[in-house]
């Protein structure tokens, strides 16, 4: 027999509230996280004064500017750049 959609619901439901408890109660108040994006604000900053270093050690034939625009860009890129995602949190043994 088909289960209904809201029992569908309810067990996503809790299922989330078991496995990121702080996530579901933010969400419950109408307060969700910040996006990563907004946290790494100073990476994007990190990463256009690398490129106008860069530029301008190109412009104004400067070896040691052009090589610490290249390493900062580098640095920069790495961190902006999306990792693996993480092993999924167990709060406790999967009960069957």
């Amino acid at each position: 027999m088909p289960r209904s959609p809201d029992d569908r619901l309810a067990e996503i439901e809790a299922r989330l509230r078991r496995e990121d408890p702080r996530f579901a109660h933010a969400l419950a108040s109408g307060l969700p996280r910040r996006s990563r994006d907004r946290r790494r604000r100073w990476l994007w900053l990190l990463l256009v004064a690398a490129l106008a270093a860069l530029g301008a050690g190109i412009v104004l034939p400067h070896g040691l500017l052009i090589a610490a625009g290249l390493v900062l860009a580098g640095v920069a890129g790495e961190l902006l750049a999306p990792g693996p995602d993480p092993p999924p949190r167990r709060t406790s043994w999967p009960r069957r």
